[in-house]
């Protein structure tokens, strides 16, 4: 499914200009000499301190996908002045979805204890992640064990959710079709229904309290189509700021590739929500 949408970012790459972006990469945020627990930073090394900083979590079924894919995510968001950092995060079938979120939330405190360096505030952190990556942002976010075991407050100001795949999983699972991509799942999710209930961060929504923008094409998955919505009326009825956005025209891998484009509409969108959310004060998660 991915495949030709690595190979355009490739040719796109030996194309595009590398501007006035600083790049650190393959920093380890995790203590260790794995590289699924690096992550790249994208900044410009201006004057200007207390940036945003955006954290961002890749997509691919939970069984694919790495940073490198996503330079160009990096590299227009640190033009437009937030700094941004991308993850790696190990994959199925080597471990399971809690191991993907307890490293997640390590790469989030890592970004809350050392993007000072990059002129960013620890303040200001969003996280937004595209289907796979969506899920995690979101479970982390809203299941507070996973930075209770990484030993920090939840530290998120705000997040972004881009078609995010598996909101509620036990739902997903217990409905869809048993093809190739519902065995590929279940590599992550194991085959009890239980633990799929405590993979779906819907599960998990009378515990969030910070901001959220959800975007989501009218092309994509049926399940995301449903799941989406589902969640923005129940961060409504919880009285959370939410944004939902239905993109026109655009099927799943779309919704994130036309972000290659630093004029794509999603950017205007995503700073005009950072800005917004940034000004606030109390919006982190308790």
């Amino acid at each position: 499914m991915y495949k030709p949408f690595v190979l355009f970012m490739l040719l796109f790459q030996t194309i595009v200009s590398p501007a006035q972006v600083k790049k650190a990469k393959n920093i380890n945020y995790a203590g260790n000499t794995d590289e699924a627990n690096t992550l790249n930073i994208f900044y410009k090394n201006d004057s200007i301190k207390d940036k945003p900083v955006l954290v961002f979590i890749h997509g691919g079924s939970w069984s694919s996908g790495k940073k490198e894919t996503y330079w160009w995510l990096g590299r227009n968001f640190a033009r437009k002045g937030v700094v941004t950092v991308i993850i790696n995060y190990p994959l199925a079938p080597n471990v399971q979805y809690e191991k993907m979120g307890d490293d997640c939330a390590l790469a989030v405190k890592w970004v809350s204890e050392n993007i000072a360096t990059y002129k960013a505030s620890a303040d200001k952190i969003f996280v937004m992640g595209h289907s796979a990556g969506a899920h995690l942002a979101e479970l982390i976010n809203a299941d507070p064990k996973y930075f209770k075991n990484a030993g920090i407050k939840n530290p998120i100001k705000g997040v972004i959710l881009n078609d995010p795949f598996g909101l509620d999983m036990h739902e997903y699972l217990t409905t869809a079709e048993k093809d190739h991509f519902y065995f590929d799942f279940i590599r992550t999710f194991t085959e009890q229904a239980e633990v799929w209930k405590t993979a779906s961060p819907m599960d998990y929504v009378s515990n969030i309290k910070n901001p959220h923008l959800l975007f989501y094409g009218s092309k994509t998955y049926g399940a995301i189509k449903l799941q989406t919505p589902k969640l923005y009326e129940k961060l409504k009825a919880k009285g959370v700021q939410a944004e939902i956005k239905e993109i026109k025209g655009k099927s799943h891998v779309p919704m994130i590739s036309q972000m290659i484009f630093g004029g794509n509409q999603l950017y205007e969108d995503i700073l005009g929500f950072i800005q917004e959310v940034s000004s606030l004060r109390g919006t982190k998660q308790s």
